[in-house]
């Protein structure tokens, strides 16, 4: 059942900056109630104060999506303030790269606990609430990472990849209930995703920039697209043209993928081999 955004209850984690911030004022408005929530207070109250702006009820929680006793505090209030939620977006993330053999236990933790659990924690505190209301929607921001799984950043890789198991279980769990789910697996786009990285390269930061930079694609037509899911209840969202046709290529022909992949794996470490220094 697709949940209709007249005076929607919404709730958009990680809302300080990035595209949780676009997406709430996106889809702010008159009669729209929004529960922001994100580590930095003082982005998170700059950022509640433009949204009440467009019109919108406006309430804020700090917390840190790691923490099960504030995702409780916070299932309590919205409860309490609200009397239930229609709208569910798990946001917060943070971004690292490199190789296997260039990570550290810290990375994967920090991945794991963050973009992964955290989607997980979201959806255990308020997916009951929406089944005894019978309707609701869930949207989990993985990323197109998730499925290319691309070289040079196998933790981002395998939590989004695990977001979206997740929440393709997810929705096969819940498609009787009236509460869709949707995963939103974004390419490139301007944001501040770089500074969530942990030990990124300032050769490798310039080269994200510049793919965010020449994306084409920009926060607002991603909000556009996640709206667009919410009232369809459609389940992927991909929201670059060119990933469609990746997507597509890779699953009817994914040996060619694959050797497409490894080709490129190839070339870039030839370069790095090339420009390294003399021993």
């Amino acid at each position: 059942m697709a949940v209709s955004l007249v005076a929607p209850r919404v709730l958009i984690t990680g809302a300080a900056s990035g595209l949780g911030r676009a997406l709430a004022l996106h889809m702010g408005g008159s009669g729209v109630k929004l529960m922001l929530t994100d580590r930095d207070r003082a982005r998170l109250d700059s950022t509640a104060e433009d949204v009440r702006g467009t019109g919108a009820t406006v309430l804020t929680q700090v917390m840190d999506v790691r923490d099960d006793d504030a995702w409780e505090a916070l299932s309590h209030r919205v409860t309490a303030e609200w009397g239930g939620l229609d709208v569910l977006v798990n946001n917060a993330g943070v971004a690292d790269l490199g190789p296997l053999v260039d990570t550290q236990p810290h990375h994967w933790e920090r991945q794991l606990d963050i973009n992964l659990m955290g989607v997980v924690r979201g959806c255990r505190s308020f997916v009951q609430p929406m089944l005894e209301q019978g309707t609701g929607h869930i949207v989990n921001i993985a990323s197109f990472a998730g499925l290319a799984t691309a070289p040079g950043m196998i933790a981002y890789n395998t939590a989004k990849g695990a977001v979206i198991a997740f929440s393709e279980s997810l929705q096969v769990e819940l498609a009787a209930a009236g509460v869709g789910v949707s995963v939103v697996c974004p390419a490139f786009f301007r944001t501040d995703l770089t500074s969530s990285m942990d030990d990124a390269s300032p050769e490798m930061v310039r080269r994200i920039e510049r793919w965010m930079d020449s994306s084409g694609v920009t926060a607002e037509d991603v909000c556009r697209d996640i709206v667009d899911a919410i009232r369809a209840d459609r389940f992927l969202v991909l929201t670059h043209k060119e990933t469609r046709r990746f997507w597509l290529f890779k699953r009817l022909m994914p040996v060619r993928y694959r050797r497409m992949l490894v080709s490129e794996q190839q070339k870039r470490l030839a370069k790095r081999a090339r420009l390294a220094p003399p021993k």
